[in-house]
């Protein structure tokens, strides 16, 4: 029987549906990394972008230098739903 893993998503919160996933793959389901580190490269990564962006004339200042994405451990179901501490579930949208 398959049990559940430790990871790590990157969330946003949002103003309908509170805290959540921010990013997800190909088949609906959150994306989440195997350690803090790699979910704080791909918060990095992103930050990079909007960096990119704002250099290229695409955003404002403000916009590109704005992180509201953050690191939440969650544990990975065999489905690949996540589940939070606050006992929220995520699977495929």
């Amino acid at each position: 029987m398959e049990t559940s893993r430790s990871g790590h998503c990157v969330y946003i919160d949002t103003v309908v549906d509170g805290p959540i996933p921010a990013v997800r793959d190909g088949q609906g389901l959150p994306c989440w990394y195997a350690t803090r580190a790699e979910a704080q490269r791909e918060i990095a990564d992103n930050m990079i972008t909007r960096l990119q962006e704002f250099i290229d004339g695409e955003r404002e200042f403000e916009d590109a230098m704005t992180v509201e994405e953050y690191i939440v451990e969650v544990d990975v179901l065999p489905d690949g739903s996540v589940l939070d501490a606050e006992g929220n579930l995520f699977g495929a949208r």
